[in-house]
């Protein structure tokens, strides 16, 4: 493959040493192609693909892809974890407090990890979690009516 080549999903699975199966293929392209989705909404786009899939499934090919470092978790407080496509550049996300809607924030600073710790207590830092949260546009219109 040349550099200008993008890798295959199946290619990528490879290259991080995990096997490639057409269930972990569905579901790495239903988390790129979908926009914070959780695990139900996962589910439902690789059985949209691939048929019958169990939940069990999904959740331990989650874990693996995860941990591989091609998708990430998020945990915004009060909300089912979700998951993305959006990975290494250290990102951050708004949170609509009304609806749940979920949106990419770029760094705060523009470079990782986007904050200095006052007190890093001996850690080598390189990635910071920040969560904003507010009104959506259309929750804001929807209150100010």
């Amino acid at each position: 493959m040349t550099a200008s080549q993008t890798p295959t999903t199946a290619e990528e699975l490879r290259g991080v040493g995990l096997r490639v199966t057409a269930a972990r293929v569905a579901l790495l392209e239903t988390v790129r192609g979908g926009d914070h989705l959780d695990v139900e909404a996962i589910a439902s786009g690789v059985r949209a693909r691939v048929g019958h899939v169990s939940l069990q499934a999904v959740y331990e090919a989650l874990h693996a892809l995860t941990a591989a470092g091609l998708v990430r978790r998020i945990e915004p407080a009060g909300s089912p974890a979700r998951y993305e496509g959006r990975v290494g550049d250290n990102h951050h996300h708004i949170v609509c407090r009304s609806c749940g809607v979920v949106a990419d924030v770029d760094c705060a600073v523009g470079e990782a990890p986007c904050l200095t710790s006052a007190d890093d207590r001996g850690f080598s830092i390189d990635e910071a979690e920040v969560i904003y949260w507010g009104l959506c546009p259309d929750c804001s219109i929807a209150r100010s009516s």
